[in-house]
């Protein structure tokens, strides 16, 4: 399994997935599942994945060699807008589907795979999708700045509290950080080291990648400062005035 969120911010996006990937108990491996594409001053794609690696994989190569839709070869670093952007991640995960989907059926293994998308092309805004195993896909709003897959349930709730549209991209990096650190406490398929990404809406440029592992001292902080800020808070409350004395 895993866990990757993206922050749908007036200030830009924030990404963010772990790298964890494993086939059994005494199968764990290292994959990052975040891919980028760059047109420094032109355009800027990430896409996150979560399910099973190979499908994930053989989609990213659909993508990087062309899909054709409409008649037209289209790539990530050709396709004109967002909009389409995320219509040619969705056929290249139909065309894989259609190629592979029978075999993987014969042979009891279901079709699982997720993505997330976001980023800006010149002449457009930043946006943040979501694309589901049949292709189709969901889009990020103001009402509703954040999308999570993988094991999302650990990390929902502290983005549910406090994340709005409005929040610097430095609160969103903590934020997300929370999401992750709770996420990995509770769920032993979700492992560090995890990949983050920052794009500045407008900027056309990534802003920051970066790869947070254990020894990360700023991770490292958040984790124990937060940890220790729950146990803090719990403890202030005052006890249920209907418990016995």
């Amino acid at each position: 399994m895993t866990y990757c969120v993206g922050l749908y911010l007036r200030e830009g996006l924030v990404m963010l997935s772990d790298t964890r990937t494993n086939a059994g108990v005494d199968n764990i491996s290292t994959f990052g599942k975040m891919q980028v594409e760059e047109v420094p001053g032109e355009r800027v794609l990430a896409m996150l994945s979560a399910g099973n690696l190979a499908i994930t994989q053989t989609v990213w190569n659909h993508l990087q060699e062309g899909v054709w839709v409409g008649g037209e070869k289209l790539t990530l670093r050709t396709v004109p807008s967002m909009f389409r952007a995320a219509q040619l991640v969705g056929q290249a995960v139909r065309e894989v589907f259609a190629a592979d989907g029978p075999a993987l059926s014969a042979q009891g293994v279901s079709f699982d795979i997720s993505l997330m998308l976001g980023g800006q092309i010149a002449g457009g805004p930043s946006r943040l999708f979501l694309i589901y195993s049949a292709g189709n896909f969901i889009e990020a709003t103001i009402d509703t700045p954040f999308l999570q897959i993988g094991e999302h349930k650990y990390g929902k709730p502290i983005l549910d509290r406090a994340l709005e549209y409005g929040t610097p991209i430095a609160d969103g990096v903590k934020l997300v950080l929370v999401s992750m650190d709770s996420t990995l406490r509770s769920n032993l398929t979700v492992g560090l080291p995890i990949d983050l990404l920052i794009y500045r809406t407008d900027s056309l440029e990534v802003g920051l990648r970066r790869r947070l592992t254990e020894d990360d001292p700023y991770f490292r902080m958040v984790r124990e400062r937060w940890s220790a800020a729950l146990r803090e808070a719990y403890l202030r409350l005052p006890p249920p005035d209907w418990l016995p004395a």
